[in-house]
């Protein structure tokens, strides 16, 4: 943690929703004229779109899985050294993984690559969205790191169903493909991505209120109305939950940590939470300079 440079960091799996919430811290910075360097978990993978095929295949032909919730599958020490200069000094690098066709007109590289890493520099704070950003293992340590954590949690069909719709929609692949990529991922997802939500310091959690039995057979993805929010805090010392109450109808508390709101109002609930904490940590950093 660093009071001088903070960092916030946004975790979740692939289709849980993280850039949405980016979009809402996007909108608080831009409100409360705050300068922030962006880093995305993608840009850290290890391996590039063909060469994770091929080690896809290898390690499948000694009857191992291998994917990118793995630690192995991603440079996670080069992110930690992100994270500990950011802290130190407020300087970094990143890369940008290119997805599709329309990133590789944005940045010029082919899909399926990486742009050359680039320095950052300058900014009141550093954010980060991707699928490790509170990960401890037997050799590092990010959490440690960060001054916002927040986990970004649906319930697991829900989650399913997103990254099915999407991955379909945006990616060209088939349902059993999808299907095929989350029953590789599942044991990694037990191991890397669930712990990380017991290091943050609140997880969002979507839950549908509307039949979600077989993921792989959902023509639609439940609606934010069609969803309640649980909101958890690890501390809930400091937070206002009258006034939370009060801004936000129809919620209520389901333990003294967790506030349970209508999933439509998610954006709202966002802004009304994570405002009074950046605006503390920036504070902090100002006390600090």
């Amino acid at each position: 943690m660093s009071a001088k440079y903070p960092i916030i960091s946004i975790t979740g799996s692939s289709g849980a929703g993280t850039t949405t919430v980016k979009d809402t811290f996007e909108k608080i910075f831009k409100r409360e004229n705050i300068s922030a360097s962006f880093i995305e978990g993608d840009a850290f993978h290890r391996y590039d779109r063909e060469a994770m095929k091929k080690k896809i295949a290898d390690e499948k032909a000694k009857g191992n899985d291998f994917t990118h919730f793995a630690a192995d599958a991603n440079e996670l020490e080069i992110l930690e050294n992100v994270f500990s200069e950011y802290g130190r000094r407020g300087v970094g690098r990143t890369r940008h993984y290119i997805h599709d066709d329309a990133e590789a007109a944005k940045y010029g590289a082919a899909p399926g690559t990486f742009t050359e890493w680039e320095e950052f520099k300058g900014s009141d704070l550093l954010f980060y969205e991707g699928l490790h950003g509170c990960a401890v293992t037997n050799e590092l340590n990010l959490a440690q790191h960060c001054d916002l954590k927040i986990g970004v949690v649906p319930v697991i069909n829900l989650e399913w169903i997103q990254k099915i719709h999407r991955d379909k929609a945006t990616r060209g692949y088939s349902t059993e493909a999808v299907t095929d990529t989350i029953l590789r991922r599942m044991p990694d997802y037990v191991h890397y991505i669930c712990p990380q939500f017991s290091q943050t310091d609140i997880n969002f959690q979507r839950v549908p209120i509307v039949d979600t039995s077989n993921p792989f057979v959902a023509r639609w993805i439940p609606t934010p109305a069609e969803s309640i929010l649980v909101i958890r805090f690890a501390n809930p010392r400091g937070i206002d939950f009258p006034y939370l109450l009060s801004m936000l109808k129809e919620s209520f508390m389901s333990r003294a940590n967790s506030i349970v709101v209508p999933g439509d109002k998610l954006d709202l609930a966002m802004q009304l939470i994570f405002t009074p904490l950046i605006h503390k940590l920036l504070e902090r950093k100002h006390r600090m300079s």
